[in-house]
């Protein structure tokens, strides 16, 4: 059965999430297992707690925390008060559950961790599609995620309303300068991935002057154009020089005081790393009721 508190307009596998929870609990239980709990909670003992977040923002993450909680009850009773790509208020309840006493406490920082970290980056996400609403561009992560979740920071992009860039080598052909290199130059490395691209596969490259685009436009064979560090007036001719024939996509060093005057200059899409990897953690709490 799906999780209630799954966002309707992202995309994460069940295997993502439970392979991504047993390995965090594993970390947490080590070897005894809470030996905290053991030795201060009689066995059988019920309890009632509520995870709140401290602070407004997006949720995302709820049903890690939720999976955390019924690895160790699977009795326990979850009561969903939000789901992932809520915008919520400072002090909102997110869930509540009602359990093993010694379960909740084990699954806790599993649980908090997950939410915090990924509503941290669903938080973020929303922001960056706030400040470049006006235009047409839309907002896109990237591959530099932390090893192991690219899935689940992937899931919380979108449901701060983002969208992902490929989620790994295969998903797509993306030259890059250092393959622009070893190839020979911006032709031959397009007529080389030509040569083996299926017809469902998309091929972009990277140019990061005006001069490589136009390579780019005469060759002819790619879908989309990567503008590596390139300012806002570059990029506005860029726009102009490719006058549609080509999907442009801005990249390099994209913060939130710089997304609007990116998003601008016409693009299509603008990518941004420090969504993933300098997002900080939204304040989320757990707290028993007595």
């Amino acid at each position: 059965m799906a999780s209630p508190f799954l966002c309707p307009d992202a995309f994460v596998s069940p295997l993502a999430i439970e392979e991504a929870v047993s390995r965090a609990l594993a970390e947490d239980l080590g070897r005894a297992g809470d030996v905290t709990s053991v030795a201060t909670v009689p066995p059988g003992t019920r309890a009632r707690a509520v995870m709140a977040a401290r602070t407004a923002g997006v949720i995302a993450g709820l049903p890690l925390a939720e999976a955390a909680f019924r690895r160790l009850d699977g009795e326990i009773e979850i009561a969903a008060h939000a789901r992932d790509g809520d915008q919520v208020a400072a002090k909102a309840r997110l869930m509540t559950v009602l359990g093993d006493a010694r379960a909740i406490l084990g699954a806790e920082r599993v649980a908090l961790n997950f939410v915090g970290h990924l509503s941290g980056i669903a938080s973020a996400s929303a922001e960056f599609v706030r400040r470049v609403s006006h235009t047409k561009a839309r907002v896109c992560c990237t591959r530099k995620t932390t090893p192991g979740l690219r899935a689940l920071e992937k899931y919380a992009v979108r449901c701060g309303g983002g969208f992902n860039h490929r989620f790994g080598l295969d998903d797509a052909i993306l030259i890059k300068d250092n393959h622009i290199a070893v190839a020979g130059g911006v032709r031959a490395a397009l007529v080389s991935a030509t040569a083996i691209a299926g017809h469902l596969v998309k091929i972009e490259i990277e140019v990061d002057t005006l001069d490589q685009l136009k390579e780019v436009l005469d060759a002819g064979l790619a879908d989309i154009a990567l503008l590596d560090n390139l300012d806002p007036p570059t990029l506005r001719k860029a726009v102009q020089m490719a006058a549609g024939r080509l999907v442009l996509e801005a990249s390099g060093g994209i913060t939130l005081k710089t997304a609007a005057a990116v998003a601008e200059s016409g693009v299509d899409y603008l990518s941004s790393g420090a969504i993933t990897h300098s997002s900080p953690q939204l304040d989320v709490g757990l707290d028993i009721e007595v």
